[in-house]
């Protein structure tokens, strides 16, 4: 039965079983060692991505698994390594098993493996000779091979293998690479016996396998050598028979930053915007992994400009709208913004009703709901609002405390979260907070801090290196976030209060644990300022903490989301000692129309991911591009900044039904209920429910949370409610 070392909530553990989406299920040995290219980290980096297309990576450095029995269990065997000599038993074991059908697929260092076999040799189809380096892409030479038919280009820095020892019996050539007038041969496929083979000679390391071209390429190679049906890869695809886009000339309003953006075939500016769509359209160009949809919540003109939200314990959804962001921040009482309540009453999965809980806000960034109200952040103020008569309509409006600063309207607070402790959690920027709470001065900037619900107590915990706006936490109360600028992932692990109590001692910036900030748009139409080609605006960081998804996902993967790239990231987080890791490996949405901007991805109360779409051409805050002025809020003006759009979705995964009867709604006032949502499969209902038992403050469930952490039968541990 899981434990955890803090009882706090529920927690459960992330399986490590594959999912499939779509083909045959496979089932493929990892053969690596320990040596220079790292095949553990290769493993660790791929075995998601295609867990999430089907196919099982199992890894070893056993190479006396190469034997008959063990081999049996797998349809493919992927080498990735430098194992210089194989005893003959382990050599023959590998011929008779691919010369009896199974499919053997060598990559990149594997053609520099078993020095001592030369049939070995012959059945990969040559031996590495010597390499350079650099970046590069291959032309395909087979191209109506299913391996290569409409395989789509990427261009990466790899080894610039060359081979000798070639056997050019059945051997296809699928790719080569050119320098001057040769072309090596780089990809191919060989037949033997009943067997086939698979070997390219890319893979160096992380930049290589982090391409989505190498992982359909991978994916084709190994559903080929495998031998089980169709050879395709799951790379999505937009859908077919979508209507031009229309253009309108802006003229000078555009930036021209980004090479691909806003330029002609000479690389000239142009003047021309993509003019917005309705959002059913808008909807069709969005391109999600197989298995999953995207379904539209809400949308224009029934929301406009969603900044953030947040469900209620009965599940409903309150959206935070600004049309003062960014430039615009009001005198308090005349704000333009509000917040609204958006119910689907008839079940269709499409908001229906829209009730205004509170207005004459003022840029409005994050929300949290908390002793029966919602704690709002809204610069210099964090505000408590309450409805006490039950008409959904703010009649409360308080100020917890103030001093957190405007003088830029993107740097100040996000990401309120209720934590495991029954604090609030929440990011600050380079805007910063300078005041008095609770009789305690303080005075910091970039990083993540945590209040008492009713404002007596506020602690900063951890400087992060940049603008950030980025919280999540995975199940078992470990604290994630993101910043702005080329940092799209980071781990909090000691807070400052630890080191304040040592003298002498103060703690460091916190670094990033991405592998890569790197995003992978599926479209050239990118506009930014600045970190080209990368997290610029890196939004939010929510952990998938839920069961709908395939097992891949469970507590293992984060949401991060790149309006600019128009594109909401997924982030592997793996354990490395005692840190994370973490690889922005594919994408849970991305789109081609350029004014789709996601800029929040939360797990809902029905375990799906809701996103919000910002929906505007103009994404990017600051810095200021050359020809433009700077705003009272710090960020550029223009006329393009929309006002009025603004869309939700619902990411849904349709390959199989939810583990278990989702909670539509909590009771505060049903203490059983309240204890037997602490074993749900959504972290969702366990916050709001552990929220509430703490908020309702009576003893009378104490002896029944002992008997969950009891019992094996849930996943779940006990509730401190001291």
């Amino acid at each position: 039965m899981l434990r955890s070392l803090q009882l706090l909530t529920c927690a459960t553990v992330a399986a490590l079983a594959a999912g499939s989406s779509a083909g045959a299920e496979l089932k493929v040995l990892f053969l690596g060692d320990g040596g220079p290219h790292q095949p553990h980290a290769r493993y660790e980096q791929i075995e998601p991505i295609l867990a999430a297309r089907g196919i099982t990576l199992t890894y070893t450095e056993n190479l006396q698994d190469l034997n008959a029995k063990h081999l049996a269990g797998y349809d493919a065997l992927l080498l990735y390594a430098n194992i210089t000599r194989i005893e003959p038993r382990e050599e023959q074991a590998l011929l008779d098993y691919v010369a009896g059908g199974g499919g053997y697929v060598p990559v990149h260092s594997a053609s520099y493996s078993f020095h001592n076999s030369p049939q070995l040799i012959a059945l990969l189809g040559a031996q590495f000779q010597k390499h350079g380096a650099g970046e590069f892409d291959t032309k395909p030479v087979a191209e109506q091979h299913p391996i290569i038919k409409d395989l789509a280009p990427f261009r990466t820095w790899d080894e610039t293998y060359v081979h000798h020892k070639h056997n050019e019996q059945d051997r296809t050539v699928l790719q080569v690479r050119l320098e001057g007038d040769a072309a090596e041969p780089w990809t191919w496929v060989r037949t033997h016996g009943q067997g086939r083979v698979f070997y390219t000679a890319y893979g160096h390391d992380h930049r290589t396998w982090g391409q989505p071209g190498f992982h359909a390429l991978l994916e084709r190679g190994i559903r080929w050598a495998a031998n089980r049906g169709e050879v395709f890869d799951s790379t999505p695809r937009p859908r077919e028979g979508l209507k031009p886009f229309e253009y309108v000339d802006v003229g000078n309003q555009i930036p021209h930053y980004q090479s691909g953006a806003n330029r002609g075939a000479q690389g000239e500016p142009l003047n021309l915007m993509q003019k917005p769509l309705p959002a059913e359209q808008s909807q069709r160009h969005l391109v999600l992994p197989r298995g999953f949809a995207a379904e539209l919540f809400a949308a224009d003109p029934q929301i406009k400009k969603p900044i953030c939200m947040a469900w209620d314990h009965r599940g409903r959804l309150w959206v935070a709208e600004t049309y003062d962001y960014p430039n615009e921040l009001r005198p308090e009482g005349e704000g333009r913004d509000r917040i609204t309540i958006c119910e689907d009453t008839t079940g269709d999965g499409r908001a229906d009703k829209f009730t205004l809980f509170a207005d004459k806000l003022s840029i409005p960034t994050s929300m949290t709901f908390a002793r029966g109200g919602l704690v709002v952040a809204q610069a210099p103020h964090m505000l408590f609002l309450q409805d006490t008569d039950g008409d959904d309509r703010a009649d409360v409006r308080e100020v917890l405390f103030t001093g957190w600063e405007t003088n830029d309207t993107h740097a100040g607070p996000s990401n309120l979260t209720y934590g495991h402790d029954n604090w609030i959690y929440g990011m600050v920027g380079y805007a910063g907070f300078k005041g008095v709470v609770g009789g305690e001065k303080h005075d910091f900037r970039t990083g993540f801090f945590r209040f008492r619900a009713d404002g007596s107590k506020l602690e900063f915990l951890r400087n992060t290196n940049n603008n950030s706006w980025g919280v999540g936490f995975n199940e078992e109360g470990v604290l994630f976030g993101s910043t702005a600028n080329g940092n799209p992932s980071v781990y909090m692990p000691i807070p400052n209060r630890y080191y304040e109590q040592v003298r002498g001692w103060s703690s460091s910036q916190l670094g990033g644990i991405a592998a890569s900030a790197d995003f992978r748009p599926i479209t050239d139409r990118v506009r930014q300022v600045d970190w080209h080609g990368k997290f610029t605006a890196a939004a939010g960081h929510a952990l998938y903490t839920a069961r709908n998804y395939p097992p891949n996902y469970w507590n293992r993967t984060a949401f991060v989301n790149g309006p600019t790239g128009h594109l909401t990231g997924v982030f592997q987080i793996k354990p490395r000692g005692s840190d994370f890791v973490s690889s922005n490996d594919w994408n849970l949405l991305a789109s081609d129309d350029e004014w789709t901007a996601p800029i929040a991805a939360e797990v809902g109360p029905d375990g799906n991911v809701w996103v919000i779409d910002w929906y505007n051409y103009i994404v990017q805050h600051n810095p200021t591009p050359r020809g433009f002025k700077t705003g009272k809020g710090n960020a550029y003006e223009t006329e393009l900044r929309d006002k009025r759009h603004g869309r939700i979705y619902r990411v849904v995964y349709q390959g199989k039904p939810a583990a278990s009867e989702p909670i539509s709604a909590l009771d505060p006032n049903d203490p059983e209920q309240l204890v037997a949502a602490l074993s749900s499969d959504n972290l969702f209902w366990r916050r709001h429910a552990q929220r509430l038992l703490v908020e309702r403050g009576d003893s009378d469930v104490a002896n029944a949370l002992p008997k969950l952490v009891a019992d094996d039968s849930v996943d779940a541990i006990g509730l401190n409610v001291a």
